[in-house]
Formats: structure tokens, sequence, C-alpha cells
């Protein structure tokens, strides 16, 4: 490790306010997959930060859903879908990991690091994830949460943008600035039993895919699906 890097990994470890008891979790999170590019002896392959990238996606969804309903007691299904949906996403993550430094921690192969894999989005927000779950493995749920408090504090304070608050009528404004026919709505599909049920629906616009996403009512479902939408869009 460089003393530059070296400097970095302390700096980003203070950032978390959590110490590692096992620092090499910690290594093994800011790991990037090109460092193994070209090494074929499985005996001397490098552990990337793939795995826990996994796990730390679905550890942030935890402790983001745990937090909305917390936070918000009154919201509905939709509502809360939709906030944690931006709270989750890669653009959310990258800026965590901008306000940490993380680029600068991160293990890069020599090409991926002159190719500015140290300031690509996507790569800082896959190393916050794996991240958390270096923590999550160190520390346990408490550990994390800690993390998870001080690292998200600004994207909690952030207002919700205005699609996400009623994104069927974003929806509905986006497709007619274009010049398409407005939004529609089918239930494809209902589960469960009559007093538990979930509905699936699909929301088609002109000229893109169409999405599909579940809810405990029509409506829940319709929201999460124009939220879908959106994002699949890139509006959000």
């Amino acid at each position: 490790m460089t003393n530059q890097r070296a400097e970095a990994f302390a700096t980003l470890e203070g950032r978390l306010g959590y110490t590692f008891k096992n620092r090499r979790l910690l290594e093994r999170a800011l790991t990037h997959s090109s460092v193994a590019e070209g090494v074929q002896q499985p005996s001397k392959r490098i552990g990337d930060n793939e795995r826990l990238e996994f796990l730390g996606d679905r550890v942030l969804g935890l402790l983001v859903a745990d937090r909305l309903t917390s936070d918000f007691p009154e919201a509905d299904e939709g509502q809360l879908s939709a906030r944690l949906h931006a709270l989750v996403d890669k653009n959310a993550c990258a800026r965590v990991g901008e306000r940490l430094g993380v680029g600068q921690a991160l293990r890069l192969s020599p090409g991926e690091s002159k190719s500015g894999g140290r300031r690509k989005a996507g790569v800082i927000a896959d190393a916050v994830e794996a991240i958390l779950a270096a923590v999550y493995r160190d520390g346990g749920l408490d550990g994390a949460r800690a993390m998870f408090d001080k690292a998200w504090a600004e994207e909690f304070a952030s207002p919700p943008a205005p699609a996400l608050t009623n994104p069927k009528s974003a929806l509905q404004e986006w497709a007619q600035s274009r010049g398409r026919p407005l939004p529609t709505y089918q239930v494809v599909d209902r589960k469960g039993s009559d007093h538990a049920p979930t509905f699936v629906v699909e929301v088609t616009v002109v000229g893109c895919d169409p999405v599909r996403q579940s809810g405990r009512s029509r409506q829940e479902a319709e929201k999460a699906a124009a939220v879908a939408l959106l994002k699949q869009e890139g509006v959000i």
C-alpha cells in the first residue's frame, strides 16, 4: 500500500466513525475486481469486493427501510418505496462515497486507475456498499447502523425530489412534455390471500420499455411502477 493510499485508507476509517477489528475486511471492500485481471493461478487470485457489494446492497436496503418506517409512520408503502429507491440507488451511494473520500482509498489496477476509476460513480458506489457489508461483518448490525446513520445523514436531510413525492403525476408530466400519450397502468397479477393481496402492475409509456412493480394495493404498485420507469429513463 502506497503512503498516499495508506493515508486515504486511515482518513476513510476515521470518517466512517468505525474502527475495524479486522482491517482486512475494509481492504477487501476497497479492492476493485480489476486488480485480479491477468491472474490465472487460483492460489494467487486476489479477493475483490464484489461479494461484499452483494451483501452490502441488502444491508443497506434493510437499514433504509427500517429508518423510513420509523421516521414516516403515516407514509404508505408506495411513498416509502419511492423514497427507499432514492436512498439506495447508485447515485446516492456515489455521493456518500465522495463525501467519505472512498476514491483515493480504492485499490485498483494500474489501467483502471489511469482511466479515472477513482472518480467513476459506479466504482465508488459499489465500494460504498461493500464497505457497509464489511462493517456489518466486523461489528454486526449495530455497527453497520452507526456507520449508515453517519454516512447517509446528508441524504436523509435532503428533501425528496418532487417525482418521488407524486411519481404518477411526475411520469404523466414527463410523458406529455415529450408529446407522448398518457401512461397506462394494468394489473398483470394478483397474489396472496384476499385479506393480504399483492398487486403486480405494469406501466407503459409509448417509446419506453414497460416496467412492472408490486405493492399491497393497486395504488401502491402503480406508484412503485412510475418511480421505476422514471429511474429507467434517467429522469430521477
